[in-house]
């Protein structure tokens, strides 16, 4: 992209928020302005409904490539500014219908919208003044004013006017963290990992818990998990993973002989110990990648009996997806190469022949009665690991006490 010198962000569904409307404006300019750390030349601005950012020489398209993933923003403009005057429009018009290169016939359009009433022309007037120099510098355009192939757009302002005709969608959404925290139980498939970025952009701070059975699942498992959280912290800045020791507990149901309640005793476990955890991190509600009728245990009646374990409210964003839906969203953000590599989790490697899809919850709390669960789960929460990971970063270990202090 050649000459453009500002971006304007335009932000999404935070204009509904009405008196938090300041709040998360103000969130949503901490998050780009940590994202573009590593382009000190960029400077951001702030105005009611929308921000500029002042490119300073550095590369467009690399700060198009991480603003497009700040939550909260709709659509990114790259934009020719110019003072507001008719000749400086036209000629900044001229150049960037230039850039497109046009080398057939192209239907197009000019809009003027003219915020700076004191500009001696009115916006239809403009509209003419800019069109007509465009089309005689450009035989192969055409007008089309209903359904145009490009749009060229012009925002006259006091002090400026900003010209273009390209609107990048972005991730659109609520700012991150705006509306509270969520443990996402991660495992190393596809679903969980597109549950929580859909999590995080309905404005959710997340963190991840993740339920490690060492030996029977590898350390490259664990890594799997690692590097999924990595993706994801690509669009929160940081994300910690809870890595939860699950042997004992997963040992010990196998010597039940319900070999048919396998899946939905664990689940009940996980849910028990997320809790826990979430109790300690200041969680509101467990995220989970459950899509209805996806596999035995995701059963209307299963979950409901996986989900008595908790009080906590289980947030489910993929309940009613569909799985090529699910595996669109995770090749667009970037995580479904990663969960198709054979690492399996805890749960893979323990689903029995013949799962239950309709489980008793009175024979489930008997069963577990028997094996005295809670001194395991305790002991579950007290030896799980916490990493504080980063976008691209080198994993950190941060503790393996849950309960410290992080921040």
């Amino acid at each position: 992209m050649q000459n453009i010198d500002r971006l304007i962000l335009r932000l999404g569904e935070i204009t509904l928020k009405g008196k938090n409307r300041s709040r998360f404006e103000k969130t949503i300019s901490e998050h780009v302005r940590a994202v573009l750390r590593p382009y000190p030349k960029a400077h951001v601005r702030r105005e009611y409904g929308r921000m500029y950012v002042e490119t300073g020489g550095e590369s467009v398209e690399a700060l198009i490539q991480v603003l497009k993933n700040v939550f909260g923003i709709m659509d990114i403009i790259p934009v020719k500014q110019t003072l507001p005057q008719l000749d400086d429009i036209i000629a900044a018009a001229i150049e960037l219908i230039g850039e497109q290169h046009i080398d057939q016939l192209t239907t197009f359009k000019v809009s003027v919208k003219r915020v700076w009433k004191e500009f001696p022309h009115s916006s239809q007037e403009m509209n003419h003044l800019v069109g007509s120099p465009v089309l005689r510098a450009y035989p192969l355009l055409k007008v089309d004013v209903r359904q145009p192939q490009i749009e060229l757009r012009v925002e006259i302002r006091d002090g400026a006017a900003y010209i273009y005709s390209e609107l990048i969608p972005a991730v659109g959404g609520f700012p991150r963290g705006s509306n509270g925290k969520a443990m996402l139980l991660l495992s190393g498939g596809i679903d969980s990992p597109v549950a929580g970025w859909q999590s995080m952009r309905r404005g959710l701070e997340v963190e991840c818990i993740h339920f490690h059975s060492y030996p029977f699942t590898s350390e490259r498992a664990k890594e799997k998990v690692v590097d999924l959280t990595r993706v994801l912290a690509g669009y929160a800045g940081v994300v910690k993973l809870h890595v939860v020791p699950f042997t004992e507990i997963q040992t010990a149901f196998t010597t039940t002989g319900q070999d048919n309640l396998m899946i939905t005793l664990m689940r009940r476990a996980m849910l028990r110990i997320a809790t826990k955890i979430a109790e300690q991190q200041k969680g509101l509600a467990l995220i989970t990648g459950e899509s209805l009728g996806q596999v035995a245990s995701q059963t209307l009646s299963s979950m409901n009996a996986i989900e008595r374990a908790t009080e906590l409210p289980i947030l489910r964003p993929l309940v009613m997806t569909g799985k090529d839906e699910i595996i669109q969203i995770a090749k667009e953000i970037g995580t479904y190469d990663l969960s198709i590599l054979p690492y399996e989790d805890c749960c893979t490697l323990f689903i029995p022949k013949s799962p239950t899809t309709n489980p008793n919850l009175r024979i489930i709390e008997k069963v577990e009665s028997f094996l005295e669960l809670e001194p395991m789960i305790e002991r579950a929460v007290e030896q799980t690991e916490v990493l504080t990971i980063e976008a691209g970063s080198p994993l950190q270990l941060a503790s393996t006490v849950i309960n410290e202090d992080w921040f």
